[in-house]
Order: C-alpha cells, then structure tokens, then sequence
C-alpha cells in the first residue's frame, strides 16, 4: 500500500463527489457524452496528463511514471440510460428529462479522475505507465470496441476496471478469479405464417400460435440440452404480433437476450435457438428467421491479476473489506478490453439501506452511497501502483 495515495484520494474526497453530482445532474446518452468528454479533459488539463480525445466521445491519457516499465489501463465508463430519474428529492437530480445516471457511471468517471490525481502526484515512484481510459456507450456495448479501434488498448500489458454495485454491501469490495459478467447478446426472430380472418382459421397459418409455442417451448433449451453446472440465460423480452381483433396474424417478431459465461455453450445455444425457430413453425406451416447479434463477451478474471487485486483490497482497506460477489448475468464490454490483455473487474459496494442506495441498476430510484466512492479511487490507484512496481505478473 501507498500511503501517499491513501491520503490524496482522501482530500480530494469532496471535490471526487461534487464532480460526480454535476455529472449526474447532466447525463448523457450513448455517443453523445460531449459535455462529459470536455469535463474530464479539463480535469486532465489541470493535472497536466496527456490526452487525445477519440471520435465521437472520450478520451485516452497516458501518465509516464519516472521509471521504464509496463503500461496498465484502466478504465471507467461514462454514459448515462434513457431512464426517468424517480428521486425527486435529490439535489442534484437530473435536469435532463428521460434521462439519468441509473448504472452508477458518473461515479466511475469520478473516482478515475481522482485516481489520476493521485498518480500524477506519486508519478517519481511509478515504474511504467498508467493509461486512463474514459470510455463512451458501455450501455449499448459498442464502446469498447470503438475504443480498442482507436488505439486504446496499443501497447497495454494489463487492464483493471471497477464497477460500483448496489447489490454489494457498502464498504466491501469484490474481484473473484474467473467469470464475473456473462455474455449478453441479442436475439431477434421473425416468424413468418399466412393471415387471414378470425372466423376462418382453417384458411390460415397464424404466427401468433407458432409465436406463443417457440416461447414455451423455449426453456427446454436451458432445462435439458445444457449442462445444469454451465449458467445459460435466455429471455424473450419483446413480442409483436397481430394488427387487429379478428385478423389472423401474418407475422411475429420476437426479441431476447442470450447469457453466458462459456463462449462454447454460448455457440451451441444460439444455433439450438435457431434450430427451434424452424422446427416450431414448420410444424405449423410457417418458417423463421433469425438475427443473431453478439453483444459483449463474457468477463472472466485473469487468475494473477484477481489476486493481486484481493492482496491491494486486504492492505489498503483490510481483511473485512474484501468481499466474493457472486458472478451476475449482466453483460459488461470491459470484456473486449480483456480480450486484448490479462486483467481484472472488481465490484466496489454501495449497497446501503440507510441510505436508500440499494436499488437495481437501470432503476429510477438507483443511486449510489457516495462514501464509498473513496474505496473505488484509492483501489484504481492501488492497484495501478502495486502492478506497475512488482516484479511479474
């Protein structure tokens, strides 16, 4: 542990939050987080970090430390959801209608910014670079990848991300080896029948009945055709069929979600989706298509890097703080960062019934205990420290 970032992160705790409020107060959605990108670059301007901003939103700044080493990124994510803020007593509630901060973003953007002051400050002690990535749209998990497109990822030896988690308590921190989000990919099939009147169903093929049976039918696919000790999730969240009362469906469209933690299981499931499709409305006289479209890969912990991350969390906050958060079907793009290098995701908690803060994600009420964005700081800096000034990993 450094104990000088300990006390850094620490007096800089009042201005972490009140940069969070203002983020929150004026969220944005996915690629058009302008006022968000031009904040942290005044932010950086102040620290005298070197950035270049990416296109259309975000940014990328690389501290040199004094001495020659590796480089390791880390990364916070800065977009807000199309979802109506429901805490009306707040502050600093969102000014912006059908529009807010649900995911706990605006605390991630923070807390980075306050680990880079920090870093900037123990910069003669750091062996190598710590590269900050400010990243756009993780909410619709094209972010990452434009990122990585645009060089972010270029000459990175390692990767940490942090998440604040309302399902966690307050003041425990979570980074377990090995999966930790799922796979979150994005199913749509349109069921194909022939419509005709009400009264005259036999002069038909109705796609709302092929419809109705492919979703009953559907958990078979998780129930007996995959290993019950291999976690697979799919949902059919969205249905339209049909135009009027007494008119036969012609057509359907459906549209789900698929998650896993297993990229083979994840392959097998998606083409036996497909496989019912077709079966299910054969059976009836129909045919199926389906668009498959993968969303993010699966976050799993590289083993080294979870450890070194447990082994910073014990000596920077203590054994109680350290935490086993069970693995959630959430989908998260860090994974495509993981995809480039080794690293690891940690769960910093914020769950807290006294202060109302235990809300879902996505929620309207969701909110964050803003005491525990301090954790989140020093542990981006910790950790960037205690990396870059090891021997292996």
């Amino acid at each position: 542990m450094n104990n000088k970032i300990k006390q850094i992160v620490l007096n800089n705790e009042e201005n972490m939050i009140a940069f969070r409020r203002d983020l929150h107060m004026h969220p944005e959605l996915q690629w058009q987080e302008f006022r968000t990108t031009d904040q942290v670059a005044k932010q950086l301007d102040q620290l005298g970090i070197p950035y270049r901003r990416t296109n259309p939103t975000g940014l990328i700044a690389d501290l040199k430390g004094d001495k020659v080493g590796k480089t390791i990124a880390l990364r916070a994510d800065m977009d807000a959801l199309p979802v109506q803020e429901l805490n009306q007593d707040l502050s600093y509630k969102s000014t912006e209608d059908g529009k807010m901060h649900a995911c706990g973003h605006d605390a991630h953007t923070a807390m980075l910014l306050t680990a880079a002051k920090a870093l900037v400050e123990i910069k003669s002690e750091l062996r190598g670079t710590v590269r900050f990535i400010f990243q756009p749209s993780e909410e619709i998990a094209e972010g990452a990848k434009e990122m990585i497109a645009q060089g972010a990822m270029e000459g990175v030896d390692h990767v940490f991300g942090i998440h604040i988690w309302s399902q966690t308590p307050s003041n425990k921190i979570s980074c377990v080896v090995g999966s930790t989000f799922a796979s979150a990919d994005i199913i749509q099939i349109d069921f194909k029948g022939q419509g005709g009147h009400g009264a005259m169903p036999h002069d038909t093929i109705d796609a709302a009945v092929i419809a109705s049976s492919f979703v009953m039918n559907l958990q078979a696919i998780v129930a007996r055709e995959t290993d019950p000790l291999d976690p697979v999730v799919v949902t059919i969240g969205k249905m339209e069929v049909g135009t009027r009362y007494n008119v036969i469906a012609e057509n359907a469209r459906l549209e789900g979600t698929l998650r896993c933690f297993n990229n083979t299981t994840r392959a097998k499931v998606a083409k036996t989706i497909e496989h019912y499709a077709k079966q299910t409305a054969a059976i009836y006289g129909g045919t199926a298509e389906m668009i498959y479209k993968q969303g993010t890969q699966p976050v799993i912990n590289d083993e080294k890097s979870a450890l070194l991350v447990q082994k910073t969390i014990i000596e920077s906050f203590g054994e109680e703080m350290l935490y086993f958060e069970r693995p959630t079907t959430g989908g998260e793009d860090f994974s495509y960062f993981q995809d480039e290098a080794p690293g690891s995701f940690a769960l910093v908690g914020s769950g807290n019934p006294e202060k109302d803060t235990e809300w879902a994600h996505h929620h309207g009420r969701f909110n964050i205990d803003e005491s525990v964005m301090k954790n989140g700081a020093e542990l981006y800096a910790q950790f960037a420290y205690n990396y870059l000034n090891q021997d292996e990993i």
